[in-house]
């Protein structure tokens, strides 16, 4: 841990903020969105997963030529994976980003900061 790390962690400024109602509504909200769209994306993985070892018969159908579901399921991953990020990006800018700019700016004032 370093010296920085050491004084955030006892500084009153921080520890104030921390016990403030928006704190706890900034984590509450970025909880809501981290952990059911986490449960979702390894919940859509642990499928392909299962599906790949106990139904190889059906991941092996072709679809179109060369292309069968695992293939598809494979490449539905990455699309899953960006998709997260951008709903998450959204998410973020209309639900975090304003609370959090709102701390940011009490924890400078309270540490007598320039914004």
């Amino acid at each position: 841990m370093t010296t920085h790390d050491q004084a955030q962690r006892h500084d009153p400024v921080y520890d104030r903020l921390h016990e403030t109602a928006e704190f706890t509504e900034l984590r509450r909200r970025y909880r809501g969105f981290a952990f059911p769209a986490t449960v979702a994306f390894l919940s859509w993985y642990l499928l392909y997963v299962v599906m790949s070892m106990w139904a190889p018969d059906f991941m092996s159908t072709k679809l179109w030529g060369n292309v069968n579901v695992a293939l598809v399921f494979g490449l539905l991953q990455f699309v899953t994976t960006f998709l997260i990020a951008w709903m998450y990006s959204k998410y973020s800018t209309k639900n975090l980003d304003p609370l959090a700019r709102q701390l940011d700016e009490e924890y400078r004032e309270g540490r007598g900061e320039a914004s």
